[in-house]
């Protein structure tokens, strides 16, 4: 099985290959007004941290788009490269590792609610190659109302 698991009605599992208990879940997708909402959840042995109505407006297309840079760029890049949604409530730090991996760190931020008092983030470990392209193709097929791979 690669990084991610398959989706289907119930969104995109993102699970690190360090580590199975790390993950990272899409679901509960929802458009109003051409404008696409999802739940993120991410999970690590002793956290367990969700944000609702996560817009996923942001630069570069989306995340789906900015999963895709990152798989074009399978031989890897120098530092890192960041992405954030319009509300900068969800944030993606990506880094090219060595072996051909790359780190995911995915970052919650409840920005939008009136206490903003919390931040989540957990790392996921995935090939990329394969793994990376398959993620972007499940995450953009989740996001435009498909049911992913």
């Amino acid at each position: 099985m690669n990084g991610s698991d398959e989706g289907g009605a119930r969104g995109v599992r993102v699970r690190c290959g360090r580590d199975r208990e790390v993950g990272v879940l899409l679901a509960d997708r929802a458009e109003d007004d051409g404008v696409v909402r999802c739940a993120v959840e991410l999970r690590a042995p002793g956290l367990a941290a969700r944000l609702d109505r996560v817009v996923d407006l942001g630069p570069g297309g989306g995340l789906a788009g900015f999963l895709a840079g990152l798989a074009a760029d399978f031989r890897g890049w120098p530092g890192e490269r960041e992405w954030h949604n319009v509300d900068r409530d969800l944030a993606l730090c990506a880094v090219s590792g060595s072996g051909g991996h790359v780190a995911l760190t995915w970052v919650l931020r409840p920005w939008r609610a009136a206490d903003g008092t919390w931040q989540a983030e957990v790392t996921t470990w995935l090939e990329a190659g394969e793994q990376l392209a398959a993620l972007a193709a499940e995450v953009a097929a989740f996001l435009d109302g498909g049911e992913g791979r």
